[in-house]
């Protein structure tokens, strides 16, 4: 592979602030995480700047895994990488011979989709190329978007629709999906999307960007279990974490952000009941938040690449054990 032609296309999102977070944690050496390998950017860069450290990197897409194996084979002797979800940590932990808890000095979560899975049209992800309805991050998962199309009630559709795309018309869009399946199943996004511009009113297609993208993001995040993985993945991070490890989590849309933001500011409570008037040794919090409230990508990030700007980071790091 000509690692220089791919990197155009795989800029690492929000790198500088991700090493100034976590990299005074990896000085000393240890591992780090990458939950979310992706093409391997963020990771080649932790490899190359911390010489001592060991890196376990996770995707759930094979071929990013032999992309992603291919760039840092430079690293090959400290580098194992797993072919799962975000929330198979603790099993990927496991497989390198670590403790799923207080055995990792840094987590890297880089969600959403990969530039690679929007670049190559044929894995349905982008709305604007007719390509068929997949959308599956690891493809050897079975569901796939038209299945969801194709075969999911009125009731479960309208409520992914309302729930992970935050779609005003969930309810006529999946009326219309139930109606036009009948006379011919749904195979391609262009079907889905003449179906969205007819479904949703010109008024709201005017101001309200393009009718697709709400219900491509929700049809995306059903069929690869986004937010349930989510909501398994973040506290197994933080578990796998050690006393002085960090965690950076970026998210792409409100509903990730939402869940992180939620488990974050639980592992940072203290433990100490609320009607006592000191905190109690040992019940203090076990985490501490390293950024004010979600960052955000700087202006001139955005420029150099338009993909950071919906990105939401957070960070954290522990500062006790675990109770």
């Amino acid at each position: 592979m000509n690692h220089d032609s791919d990197r155009p296309r795989h800029v690492p999102v929000l790198l500088r602030r991700a090493d100034e977070i976590l990299g005074p944690a990896l000085e000393s050496g240890g591992v780090l995480v990458d939950a979310t390998l992706g093409l391997g950017g963020h990771a080649e860069h932790f490899l190359r700047t911390y010489p001592a450290i060991r890196l376990i990197g996770l995707d759930r897409d094979t071929e990013a895994l032999r992309l992603a194996g291919e760039r840092l084979a430079p690293f090959a002797d400290r580098i194992t990488l797993v072919h799962t979800r975000y929330d198979g940590l603790p099993d990927a932990l496991r497989q390198a011979g670590l403790p799923e808890r207080g055995s990792v000095r840094g987590v890297l979560m880089d969600l959403g989709v990969s530039s690679m899975q929007l670049d190559e049209a044929e894995r349905g992800f982008a709305y604007s190329v007719d390509a068929p309805l997949d959308m599956r991050m690891d493809p050897t998962s079975e569901l796939t978007a038209a299945d969801v199309l194709n075969t999911y009630s009125h009731g479960d559709l309208a409520r992914i629709l309302k729930t992970y795309g935050e779609e005003r018309f969930a309810g006529r869009i999946a009326s219309e999906i139930v109606r036009r399946r009948a006379q011919r199943p749904f195979t391609t996004s262009a079907q889905l999307v003449e179906l969205l511009y007819d479904a949703i009113p010109a008024a709201t297609r005017r101001t309200g960007g393009h009718p697709a993208k709400r219900t491509f993001q929700a049809l995306r995040i059903e069929v690869n279990r986004e937010l349930e993985s989510l909501e398994a993945a973040v506290p197994a991070a933080l578990a796998a974490l050690e006393v002085g490890g960090r965690i950076v989590v970026m998210s792409y849309q409100s509903l990730e952000d939402k869940v992180v933001k939620q488990i974050f500011a639980q592992a940072s409570a203290s433990r100490t009941p609320l009607d006592l008037p000191v905190e109690l040794p040992g019940m203090g919090p076990e985490f501490a938040i390293l950024t004010r409230g979600a960052e955000k990508a700087s202006e001139t990030e955005i420029e150099e690449n338009p993909r950071a700007a919906p990105v939401r980071m957070r960070a954290a790091e522990r500062i006790q054990a675990a109770g």
